[in-house]
């Protein structure tokens, strides 16, 4: 029975984001494979595997998902030429060894070398297009690293909030959550409270209170998922609590706010009732959409074409909504803040609807479809703004 281990070789005092580089490593290789450390490479035998990661480096847990698809890799860092990590096996144990602590400087042919530019750069999970990190860590360079980091654990294709307004602040939060311990746990935590406290504040009519808490819970909602990304924490509670409430809590949020109004005049013979049901029948709609799309190929309906990357900016998820909302209660009509919000869901989800019969359409003519920022130079080329814009969230890099 083939068995896998990991092996992290030395430990750096430079911590980024607040742990250390072989923890960070450590939590990396468990979350990207079922790996067991070992430390002495003379006990593996014939059938077994292993990862070892030179801790000098700081890299992503995606850069391990993709070595471990290429047995007997080594993965060189760009930057200085060496090696930095290796997926073998036993009996190239001791090589990989040697040349990842220096003592040997050339691979032998028995194994293929590669740098994160030749793995599968686009992050399927994160809709963003380029390779994975991997660079030397030093104390001068502790803080562009982070940035790195930081940036690296954003989407590339989300919401306009999201994407432009809170890649800054969050990264404020992020640090100080990381300086003094607080988990994504913890935030998460935090997030539920002001969600239930929103919807109650949006049924009795106090919407500016109500927004003030959603619109706070949401900037956590960002910060708990970076910073479970930055620190290498995450937990199947965490992760089901995160989703769930992101899953849930709008339509019930949409109809509370329509609630709190008591009556409105009805909208193209639709009383109060029947909007609060177009809002249900049209978010849960746009939901099975993006479901039944991932059947079609290997992309999100966002992440198709440069066109579905632009809309994800705007379509009626629970942000751009929320932004819909303030406005109206800004000129003091919260009744066409919540007819907006029904009107949005509707439109956008008729285009959704019409995105997966294309979808369907292109599947059945082509084969499975892939996201336009799968090919990152043809993307480039092809549609250079769009990728400049989508590729990565530059904001969150510190860089504009």
């Amino acid at each position: 029975m083939q068995r896998l281990f990991f092996h992290i070789i030395g430990d750096l005092p430079v911590r980024l984001w607040g742990i250390s580089p072989r923890e960070r490593l450590t939590r990396q290789i468990r979350q990207a494979a079922d790996a067991h450390p070992i430390e002495d490479l003379g006990t593996l035998t014939d059938h077994d595997s292993v990862i070892m990661v030179q801790s000098g480096y700081v890299t992503e847990i995606r850069a391990f998902q993709r070595l471990l698809t290429r047995p007997d890799t080594l993965l060189r860092c760009p930057s200085d030429g060496k090696f930095a990590a290796a997926y073998v096996a036993a009996a190239n144990a001791p090589m990989a060894n040697a040349l990842l602590r220096g003592d040997l400087t050339d691979a032998p042919d028995s194994v293929e070398t590669l740098e994160p530019s030749d793995l599968d750069v686009f992050d399927k999970k994160l809709r963003r297009s380029a390779p994975p990190l991997l660079e030397p860590i030093t104390e001068q360079t502790r803080d562009r690293l982070e940035n790195r980091l930081y940036g690296n654990a954003y989407k590339g294709i989300t919401d306009l909030v999201t994407k432009f307004f809170w890649p800054r602040p969050a990264k404020h939060m992020v640090r100080w959550c990381a300086g003094v311990g607080a988990t994504p746990n913890l935030i998460t935590g935090v997030g539920f409270v002001l969600m239930v406290l929103a919807g109650l504040l949006f049924l009795q009519g106090q919407y500016v209170l109500g927004l003030l808490a959603g619109w706070i819970m949401t900037f956590l909602d960002t910060v708990d998922g970076k910073l479970a990304r930055v620190t290498v924490q995450s937990s199947r509670i965490g992760h089901l609590l995160d989703h769930g409430m992101d899953l849930l809590h709008p339509p019930v949020w949409y109809i509370l706010w329509g609630m709190g109004l008591g009556q409105i005049e009805p909208v193209a013979g639709l009383d109060l009732s029947a909007l609060n049901w177009l809002i249900v029948i049209g978010y849960v709609g746009g939901r099975v959409c993006e479901a039944l799309f991932h059947q079609l190929g290997s992309c999100s309906i966002f992440g198709w074409q440069p066109f579905d990357a632009y809309f994800r900016l705007v379509t009626a998820r629970r942000n751009p909504c929320l932004i819909l909302l303030t406005l109206a209660v800004a000129v003091g009509r919260p009744d066409w803040g919540f007819v907006a919000v029904v009107l949005w869901t509707a439109l956008t989800t008729l285009i959704l609807i019409f995105r997966l019969l294309q979808g369907t359409v292109v599947r059945a003519r082509s084969g499975p479809l892939a996201s336009w920022l799968g090919d990152s130079e043809q993307a480039a080329q092809v549609h250079p703004k769009a990728y400049r814009l989508f590729s990565v969230t530059r904001g969150a890099y510190g860089t504009g």
